[in-house]
């Protein structure tokens, strides 16, 4: 049954049209059942921790919408998390740590970690017992580059300029500070398709501020250490990547990094796109702003993907994650202009 899932049929290199839809973020401050959840949560990591919570989050937008897959609801930070990196999250101002020097990265020790994310793999088993057999679990984690980017500055920052210089200044230990993440993502990523889920999806969501030997580095690496262990372990482990932002550079990222798919940002031209497809299956690109406006500017978005992506392997998704300001009802329109496409 797994590989009848429309998103796996996907995955395995099969056009399917209508394509399957899922959106970054689907489980999110858009929807007001969400909100209220989030409130009974309390802390956002506590609702990442929270099975039954994490599940109900997770499940809220597969019954408003029946996307084709549902993606576990926790945050691609839980990992520092586990490392004692003391991660908080404040309104308005976004994920927050004490920033790490290399002393700090000398002194990480991953051997407890799977033990601090229990509770995400009890998510994801639960999630998988829920759902309806159509739907897809795609578990996640955030690649070692952006992780790491929060780990030094402490937060997120417009261009991750701390990153980059520590990367200059402390590269021996910048290095290994990819390497153990890249180590406890591919256990993370295993344990989570061992708990249930179908597939999953490394997020690089910093990717775009490199420059080509850094993203070579610091972005294909360690990626292509996570693939290669994960299929190790699981030699049918099907995995998409996304590097928002790498532009050009995703020609070798989906060669050397070996995904089984790629995730485009919604700045990725289509005529590109189309080149890219031809080597594999693609996921995106819809502007999540379209979603915010509704109306015309989403109904020309959904068809020009279509026409453009619709006769090859493509999961229709959008180039980055939904915005709170997106009105439910636009993303009703997007499933149902979707789905009523015709070739």
């Amino acid at each position: 049954m797994v590989q009848d899932r429309k998103v796996m049929r996907v995955l395995s290199g099969e056009t399917v049209f209508p394509p399957p839809v899922w959106l970054m973020r689907q489980a999110g401050r858009y929807l007001p059942e969400y909100r209220a959840t989030r409130k009974q949560a309390g802390g956002f990591l506590d609702l990442c921790y929270s099975p039954e919570l994490a599940t109900e989050v997770t499940l809220q937008p597969i019954r408003r919408y029946g996307f084709d897959a549902a993606i576990l609801f926790s945050d691609i930070l839980v990992i520092p998390d586990a490392l004692d990196r003391d991660v908080r999250f404040e309104e308005g101002r976004g994920p927050l740590m004490t920033p790490i020097d290399a002393a700090g990265i000398a002194g990480l020790d991953g051997t407890r970690m799977l033990d601090h994310l229990a509770p995400v793999m009890e998510t994801v088993t639960r999630l998988r017992k829920e759902l309806p057999d159509e739907t897809t679990l795609l578990g996640f984690c955030g690649a070692p580059w952006t992780v790491a980017t929060y780990m030094i500055a402490g937060h997120g920052t417009p261009d991750q300029a701390p990153a980059r210089l520590f990367a200059y200044r402390e590269a021996e230990a910048f290095e290994a500070l990819l390497d153990l993440l890249a180590d406890l993502s591919a256990d993370y990523l295993c344990a989570q398709i061992e708990a249930g889920a179908d597939a999953v999806q490394i997020f690089d969501s910093w990717a775009g501020v490199l420059g080509e030997t850094e993203f070579e580095r610091f972005c294909i690496k360690p990626v292509q250490k996570i693939v290669r262990t994960v299929r190790e372990r699981h030699p049918q482990a099907r995995i998409i990547a996304f590097a928002k932002g790498a532009g050009i550079l995703l020609e070798s990222y989906r060669q050397k990094t070996g995904a089984d798919a790629i995730g485009l940002d919604w700045a990725v031209p289509l005529s590109f796109a189309q080149r890219l497809q031809q080597d594999g299956p693609v996921q995106g690109n819809l502007d999540p702003m379209r979603v915010v406006s509704g109306g015309n500017a989403l109904d020309e978005g959904v068809d020009a993907i279509l026409e453009a992506l619709g006769d090859g392997p493509l999961i229709f998704n959008l180039g980055h994650g939904i915005t709170p300001q997106a009105d439910p009802d636009h993303v009703e329109r997007l499933v149902k202009r979707l789905r009523a496409a015709q070739r």
